[in-house]
């Protein structure tokens, strides 16, 4: 106790407070025992890390290998990528013009047009909620006026008003939003039309896929990209529109308002016009790429849908496989490419916004105080009416005049603010500028390759060069050119020939170097070799699908009543509708009419494929998925019966009853050659062999062998 008390005399001599030296000592003594039950636990905890970070190591390392795995992987596709990208990327350039230029074409295709109305009306409510806004801050600023003056029966009338030009005020701002959605829509409509158009022109949905190698996924372009452009641009028109009326009307307006405090009407704008330029070529300088990298986002994002799509095409064949880890790998690594490229564009949106709203909300509000000021502090008569109220005894006098200073100073800086709103809608609108750039240059280089499609220019990955490719085919800038051509004789003429035509497939593959053929009607053509030789090939030359490189093909000319070719593969394509639809494909109702075809005719070719029974269970009119529905025989079966249907000049077979049974096969081919079809068949069954005439011998060296089947000819084997 004496200690203590010593210690205490020693705390008076010194002058300090006893609470500050109590709460000093029960902080430490709580400190200490803190310390003391916390050291226990930390060590104990730290060798339980030690033991888990040896397992993070180790899980560490395995990822490590599995990202490098990837890497290797995403080295491919981003080289396969940079070959198919122009040598010049989305940005504000001549080309983003030159584009941009031609979708408005599309888009409003006439002076006078539904468009144009919609623009015109759109304007409209934009110029009018300009002068409103204007109203609404002269408004408030005679409200604040008669409030300083305390001027009630004023007050009370000034803010019914306010309450009703908040009527029409509402009614524009909704109307505006409508009229932006209707606009979106209308550029979107008129796209996809112009898209579809372009895109079924000879044949431009198969060529673009299988012909061309430019565009990976084409339904992604002709919906999310079609869409995202036109709500852009269409955001764009009043995002750009609005805020120039609102900086040329307001500005007047503030001008005005200057004038009548006697002070220089061109000192404010100057000075705002000058420091928004500078900071606007400040931001301009520093701007990320934007429009590349929505560009490239909007290519992943094609990519990853590209990925599930082929995913859900190819689930079968897959699970067969059980090759659910790789295309999980390959999916993963894709959506990874998105995420990476999403995080980078925050990345430099985080710098490029934090620099903008400096300049927006600090540069440009310390701007506006010194606008508003000036012609308070300069203006002489504004000095000499200070000057009189102050020597003023006359209080009313002095109320007047702060309270016309204060109208002023409200209306100035609510026209200030909305000054302010519009300038940063400006310099807020390149960035979307930016990314229209890329949207741009999505939706024109789609339209871009399906014109040049449609008039047989492609550009695909090729096999190396030869000198037996460069002897038949012939490269122009990189790219084949097609100088072979199609003849397409008289209707009298019913027979197919080739002239020296080279079999090529889309990727520049020479398969055979020159074949020349003569078929005649009732010349039942088999045609065998092994595979990758050229059978299926042959068939799509015939049918107009591939490009004919060199040579001649003479072909009867089409009449719509009765086509020349009819083609089926091994595996038919069920169409959606009813089942009088999958008959008549490609025709429809109306066009069965038109031929004079009844419900009696089509019971009778269903009879003749043995498939009566689905007539009888499901009838002609109900739709179902016939895709599911139908066992592979029956959609084979379905397919020769659309033969039956059309009954052509030929009939291209590809492997097209090989689910069939025998028997069946046998009568539907009989059946076909009664009707008058000739039939060019591929085919490995030697119980077909006997419906043909002759034979077309492929050995997969390019050479082959036209000739007469023999009777009773057996079936060569190929290895």
């Amino acid at each position: 106790m004496a200690v203590f008390s010593k210690f205490s005399d020693k705390i008076d001599q010194l002058g300090l407070p006893k609470p500050v030296i109590t709460h000093a000592l029960v902080g430490a003594a709580i400190m200490a025992w803190s310390l003391k039950m916390a050291v226990p636990l930390l060590t104990k905890n730290k060798r339980k890390n030690d033991k888990s970070n040896k397992k993070i190591v180790f899980q560490t390392q395995e990822s490590d290998e599995e990202e490098s795995k990837l890497a290797e992987a995403e080295k491919l596709l981003v080289a396969q990528n940079l070959k198919n990208k122009k040598s010049q990327e989305p940005g504000l350039n001549k080309e983003f013009f030159k584009q941009l230029s031609q979708m408005i074409k599309i888009m409003i295709p006439q002076p006078f047009s539904y468009e144009t109305g919609l623009l015109g009306v759109h304007t409209l409510c934009l110029i009018s909620r300009t002068f409103l806004s204007i109203y609404v801050a002269q408004l408030e600023g005679t409200i604040v006026k008669y409030i300083v003056r305390k001027d009630v029966k004023k007050f009370c009338w000034l803010l019914l008003k306010w309450f009703g030009i908040a009527v029409p005020a509402t009614f524009v701002n909704s109307m505006i939003r409508f009229l932006e959605s209707k606009l979106a829509l209308a550029f979107r409509t008129r796209l996809v039309r112009h898209a579809y158009r372009l895109y079924f022109k000879n044949q431009n949905y198969y060529r673009v896929s299988n012909l061309d190698g430019r565009i990976e996924n084409a339904d992604h372009r002709l919906t999310e990209d079609i869409n995202v452009f036109a709500t852009s641009i269409a955001h764009l028109y009043g995002s750009v529109t609005k805020p120039c009326f609102d900086l040329m009307l307001i500005g007047l307006s503030l001008m005005r308002s200057t004038q009548k405090m006697d002070s220089n009407i061109f000192s404010g704008p100057l000075l705002s016009g000058s420091v928004i330029m500078l900071s606007a070529y400040i931001m301009r300088t520093l701007s990320p790429k934007f429009g590349q990298l929505v560009a490239e986002e909007a290519n992943r994002y094609g990519y990853l849908r590209h990925i599930h799509s082929r995913i859900i095409t190819n689930a079968e064949e897959i699970a067969f496989y059980g090759g659910h880890k790789v295309e999980l790998q390959q999916l993963r690594h894709a959506y990874n490419r998105l995420v990476k490229q999403m995080n980078n564009i925050f990345v430099q949106k985080l710098w490029f916004v934090m620099l903008e709203q400096f300049f927006m909300k600090y540069v440009w509000s310390g701007t506006g105080m010194v606008m508003v000021s000036l012609p308070i502090l300069t203006g002489s008569a504004g000095s000499a009416a200070t000057a009189a109220g102050t020597n003023s005894s006359n209080p009313v006098a002095k109320d007047s005049l702060v309270s016309e200073r204060t109208q002023y100073l409200t209306t100035a800086r609510n026209l200030l603010i909305s000054a302010s709103d519009a300038i940063e809608r400006l310099m807020s609108s390149y960035k979307e500028i930016v990314a229209l750039a890329g949207y741009t240059s999505r939706v024109a280089g789609m339209f871009e390759v399906f014109e040049q499609t449609a008039q047989g220019i492609y550009n695909k990955n090729t096999v190396a060069k030869s000198n037996e490719t460069t002897s038949i085919i012939e490269f122009r800038n990189g790219l084949p050119v097609a100088k072979g051509r199609i003849v397409y004789t008289s209707p009298d003429s019913t027979s197919i020939s080739l002239r020296a035509v080279p079999v090529v497939t889309p990727n520049c593959d020479v398969v055979v170097p020159c074949l020349n053929l003569d078929i005649e009607p009732g010349m039942h053509l088999l045609i065998t070799g092994p595979n990758g030789c050229g059978k299926s090939s042959l068939f799509r030359i015939l049918s107009g699908l591939w490009p004919i490189y060199a040579g001649e093909l003479h072909i009867p000319k089409p009449v719509e009543e009765k086509p020349c070719m009819f083609y089926i593969p091994q595996r038919p394509y069920m169409s959606i509708g009813s089942l009088c639809d999958q008959i008549i494909y490609p025709d429809s109702r109306e066009d069965m009419i038109r031929k004079g075809v009844t419900e009696n005719e089509l019971r009778s070719i269903m009879k003749m494929v043995t498939l009566e029974h689905i007539v009888d269970r499901d009838g002609f009119d109900v739709v179902r998925d016939w895709k599911d529905i139908l066992s592979g025989g029956e959609k084979q079966r379905m397919a020769v019966a659309r033969l039956f249907y059309h009954k052509p000049k030929y009939a291209l077979l590809d492997e097209c009853t090989s689910a069939v049974s025998i028997d069946v096969e046998s009568n539907m081919y009989e059946s076909a050659k009664n009707m008058g079809i000739t039939l060019l068949t591929i085919t490995h069954r030697p119980t077909l062999w006997k419906f043909h005439t002759h034979i077309l011998e492929f050995d997969g060296l390019g050479n082959w062998c036209f000739r007469k089947l023999e009777p009773n000819e057996t079936q060569k084997q190929y290895n």
